[in-house]
């Protein structure tokens, strides 16, 4: 609880959070980066016998771009007497005047390639190497219950069932504009579920531990912190939330190898990007010579190429490797749950914690509290990426 005496002494440090809490809700990039013609788009793909390049629409801005960029450069951040936290929300507003330009931008190639760049960088050679080694593992004899029998309104039911063990409310929607199987809006706090989406057994479990487990789980917590910029994400948030919803995935034993699979190709197709490969480069690559199933090539390259080349997806796997190896040396992960926050403002987190600025978790993901993997295979991939 703040106190009186806090909020005196940190006036202009709420009146600058409060500003860019008003201004940064605008900007889920996300929800504006989803193609509304996905399935026809894939169909005329499919038809062209994978030579036609998908044409994608996308979600109207509700923003003027140079407004929004100007009052966010517009706060008085020098009247923030800590260094510290000055520096965090100089950073915050260069990440999100970033993300503005990078959301007005959508469609336009060369200009939201090269600011998307900026926020979410590019595939290094380590971590081209490490999909490589993961991509040359043969692959493990698929378990039982492997078929996907189960409908949205099936995994609908199972989440609700799911989110019983936390103590917050679970908003479900069924959509057909999205690009994964399920999906957190965090300004909504709603859990999109694509409605003609098919799931096994393991899937729903994924999801569960990695959407409601971590992503929501984060969202509540930041909901509930005095400062709002734990709500709407710190700089570089996204490698340290996806790390942590994918380790929740290995910890709740629902981590497989052909689940790492899918995350090393998306590195594989965000380096291809990077070198300048079209949509059906990208396609060719991973259907053609890696040998992946055409629907999930397709939804690989789409979420690589869309609104003209987005490299957010290789960072789920460099996420896992930096929480595994976080959690392997004894830490914490309790303030990695505060928010939409990221692992390298660790100390950050603990200071605003220290000064009455934050407060901790109030939810903490299930699946942390005891190690369930029991596949020798996934620990000795995680172990040995570099």
């Amino acid at each position: 609880m703040i106190t009186k005496d806090i909020l005196k002494d940190n006036a202009a440090l709420f009146t600058i959070d409060k500003n860019l809490d008003r201004l940064i809700k605008r900007i889920e990039l996300l929800s504006y980066l989803n193609p509304l013609n996905t399935e026809k788009e894939k169909h005329r793909f499919f038809s062209s016998k994978y030579t036609e390049e998908p044409i994608f629409k996308y979600p109207k801005q509700n923003f003027n771009a140079f407004k929004l960029q100007r009052s966010l450069f517009s706060n008085q951040l020098e009247k923030i007497e800590d260094d510290d936290i000055r520096d965090l929300y100089q950073g915050i507003v260069y990440y999100y005047a970033n993300m503005v330009q990078t959301a007005e931008a959508i469609g336009e190639r060369k200009k939201f390639f090269y600011n998307s760049l900026k926020l979410y960088g590019t595939p290094k050679e380590k971590d081209v190497a490490n999909a490589r080694f993961i991509l040359h593992i043969k692959n493990e004899k698929e378990g039982e219950n492997q078929e996907k029998k189960y409908t949205a309104r099936d995994a609908q039911a199972y989440f609700e069932e799911f989110v019983e063990r936390y103590d917050f409310p679970l908003n479900i929607k069924l959509s057909t504009s999205i690009a994964a199987d399920a999906m957190v809006s965090n300004s909504t706090q709603t859990l999109y579920i694509k409605k003609n989406a098919k799931f096994n057994d393991n899937q729903l479990k994924t999801l569960a531990n990695h959407e409601i487990g971590v992503h929501m789980v984060t969202t509540f917590n930041g909901l509930n912190q005095p400062l709002k910029i734990f709500s709407n994400g710190f700089p570089k948030n996204v490698e340290t939330q996806e790390g942590l919803a994918v380790f929740s995935e290995y910890m709740s034993g629902a981590l497989t190898l052909s689940r790492l699979k899918i995350l090393a190709y998306r590195v594989i197709a965000a380096d291809s990007l990077i070198k300048g490969y079209s949509f059906s480069d990208t396609f060719d690559l991973l259907h053609n010579q890696y040998k992946l199933d055409r629907d999930k090539a397709f939804i690989i390259t789409l979420r690589i190429h869309r609104g003209g080349g987005f490299t957010k997806d290789y960072l789920y796997l460099t996420g896992l490797k930096k929480v595994y190896e976080y959690y392997k040396s004894g830490n914490n992960l309790s303030p990695l749950l505060t928010g939409k926050v990221s692992l390298d403002r660790v100390d950050s987190i603990v200071k605003l914690q220290e000064l009455g600025l934050a407060s901790k978790s109030i939810h903490i993901t299930d699946s942390y509290s005891a190690n369930k993997n029991n596949n020798s295979s996934i620990d000795f991939i995680l172990h040995n990426l570099k």
